[in-house]
C-alpha cells in the first residue's frame, strides 16, 4: 500500500473565507468578476467560470463587494497556480479556482486588506 505525503500549507499568512458577494477582477483578463473564495496578507483564491484554456496571467486585481462602498483597487499581484474545480462532459464550461500572490501593495493597500479581513470575512479558511 502507497502512503500518503501529508500536505503542507505553506503560506506565510492565514486565510480567512470571505462573504458572499465578494468579487475580485483580475487584469489582464477577460473573465469579468470571479468569486473571491478566500483572502490573507499575501493572497487570494477566487473561482470563476471559463469556456477556453486557462490563460489568467495576474499582474493586478481589484476587490469589491455587492452591498458596500468597499473597494480595493490596483493591487500588484502574480498568478501562482490555477486548477479545475469542475468539468461535465457535455459543457464547454469550466468551473476553476486560481490563487494569486499580492506583489507589493502601498500602505494604504496594505491598510484596506487589513480592514476587508477583519470586516468582510467569516473565519479561518
Amino acid at each position: 500500500m502507497k502512503k500518503r505525503k501529508a500536505k503542507v500549507d505553506r503560506r506565510k499568512h492565514k486565510r480567512f473565507r470571505a462573504q458572499d458577494g465578494v468579487f475580485v477582477i483580475v487584469r489582464p483578463s477577460d473573465n469579468g468578476a470571479c468569486r473571491l473564495v478566500n483572502i490573507g496578507m499575501g493572497g487570494l483564491a477566487f473561482d470563476y467560470l471559463t469556456g477556453k484554456a486557462p490563460s489568467i496571467e495576474a499582474t493586478e486585481l481589484e476587490v469589491f463587494l455587492t452591498d458596500s462602498l468597499f473597494r480595493l483597487y490596483d493591487v500588484p499581484c502574480r498568478s501562482i497556480w490555477d486548477l479545475t474545480i469542475y468539468q461535465t462532459e457535455h459543457s464547454t464550461l469550466h468551473k476553476r479556482r486560481g490563487g494569486v500572490q499580492f506583489g507589493e501593495p502601498t500602505e494604504n493597500q496594505v491598510s484596506q486588506i487589513e480592514h476587508f479581513i477583519e470586516n468582510f470575512t467569516t473565519g479561518e479558511a
